[in-house]
């Protein structure tokens, strides 16, 4: 398992070196300047996402499908991530997350649209899509959508899987002496009973999981913020000048380089809200909606809950502690930080991350199925997540450290070709957006 691990961890430092860093944040400019700021119809977007295309194909609501997209996002990249970044990348970690985020809604809006445009009707009668088929019918290249949806595949157990079992695993054992293997059996079980029922089922999960969860946790950050307003100034001061000379300012802390700083910031931000990684296309392809511009706005609004907002509130509760100088890292800086709310502060971290995690495992079951259909057929999905659910259990055992790198490293292989067909196909966004969105009407 060492060698494994220290062979991981090269390929992962490898890979999100500054040029998969430059092809990510460059694509999320290019199509911010080409798209002309999608950013700015986010409140339509927020408004778009409540409504229902009554009528139109599809196989769950728009609400739906965002729901299930945020279950899969919003997880552990939004606790554990913001903290590793801030651990290894110092305080600046934080703005680059943030600006990943920002800057990503025009990308989650692209994927969005291509997959709605792209996505086919399966012989079942399902909807079926993402980049694979983005690649396949938009560009004609086969091979490359092949090669996606085997790193989906795969990467599903990763950042879907195994991130979110070990991380909840970890904390059950700090906050209650919980074993592993009771923790992954029970996340297993329930895993098992949602993701059997496809689809439908996982979206009426999260509908329920994801509004509670959020706001639960969003509570507890502002909280925090307001309990500890006075310092708040000096830490918005701190990551900002931290994020562009590299070192922090707080005693105790050995320094980050520049380069840690932006490399952890934005990995962890594309882990976190996923923009440019071409999971969320996948069950945007499923939703009810009458053009693809209406669920690509929809789409882009996950972007901004899970980056812009909660990592956000997460960067600056665990900054604002100063819990990042004493060494604790993921879970335990989380909870650390946590515990400045009198009693129930480790009770709503439990909470939160048991959700974030569940919610995540729901998401990425499907993504994982959907990848494994393109491959294999409809006779691959059930094998699929009966081996999910093995894995859910298995996860819950493995090092932090060595999920983290399996799950960076399956993102950025990811993440390549999706972006590829993105640039690829940059004018066919702008003919949709102007029929729909600048000329037309939604």
């Amino acid at each position: 398992m060492q060698v494994i691990a220290d062979v991981v961890a090269a390929l992962d430092s490898f890979l999100w070196g500054l040029p998969l860093i430059l092809l990510l944040f460059g694509t999320h400019l290019f199509l911010t300047i080409r798209l002309r700021f999608p950013q700015r119809h986010i409140f339509k977007a927020i408004k778009l996402s409540f409504s229902r295309d009554a009528g139109a194909e599809g196989d769950v609501s728009q609400f739906g499908a965002l729901t299930t997209a945020l279950a899969a996002t919003i997880g552990t990249g939004n606790i554990v991530g913001v903290a590793t970044a801030v651990t290894l990348g110092g305080p600046g970690a934080v703005l680059w997350l943030w600006l990943t985020g920002v800057f990503g809604i025009s990308t989650k809006y692209a994927e969005g649209l291509l997959a709605v445009k792209y996505r086919i009707k399966t012989p079942s009668g399902d909807m079926a899509g993402g980049p694979m088929y983005v690649l396949e019918r938009g560009l004609g290249w086969r091979w490359m959508g092949i090669l996606f949806a085997v790193f989906t595949a795969v990467a599903a157990f990763g950042i879907g899987c195994m991130v979110q079992a070990n991380s909840i695993s970890a904390l059950a054992l700090s906050a209650f002496q919980i074993p592993g293997w009771v923790t992954g059996l029970l996340l297993a079980i329930l895993t098992a009973v949602v993701i059997l029922g496809g689809i439908k089922s996982i979206a009426r999960v999260c509908g329920v999981l994801v509004p509670f969860m959020a706001l639960t946790y969003i509570l507890g950050c502002l909280y925090i913020l307001v309990l500890h307003y006075q310092t708040l100034p000096a830490t918005i001061a701190l990551i900002v000048r931290s994020a562009f000379n590299g070192h922090a300012a707080v005693g105790g802390f050995a320094g980050a380089t520049l380069m840690a700083a932006l490399r952890f910031g934005v990995a962890r931000g594309l882990f976190s809200n996923e923009s440019g990684l071409g999971s969320a296309p996948i069950v945007a392809a499923a939703a009810q909606t009458r053009n693809p511009v209406r669920q690509a706005l929809v789409s882009s609004t996950g972007t901004f809950w899970d980056t812009v907002v909660v990592c956000l509130m997460t960067g600056l509760v665990l900054v604002n502690s100063g819990d990042w100088t004493g060494g604790a890292n993921g879970a335990e800086l989380t909870k650390s930080a946590f515990s400045h709310i009198p009693v129930i502060g480790p009770a709503v971290l439990t909470i939160g991350l048991l959700t974030f995690v569940f919610s995540t495992i729901l998401g990425w079951s499907y993504y994982g199925e959907k990848a494994m259909e393109y491959l294999a057929g409809e006779r691959a999905v059930l094998p699929y997540r009966i081996l999910w659910c093995i894995a859910v259990y298995f996860g819950s055992v493995f090092s932090l450290q060595f999920v983290w790198n399996f799950a960076d490293l399956a993102n950025g292989l990811m993440a390549i070709p999706n972006l590829i067909a993105l640039l690829a196909l940059s004018g066919v966004l702008v003919r949709e957006t102007r029929t729909y969105l600048w000329d037309g009407e939604l």
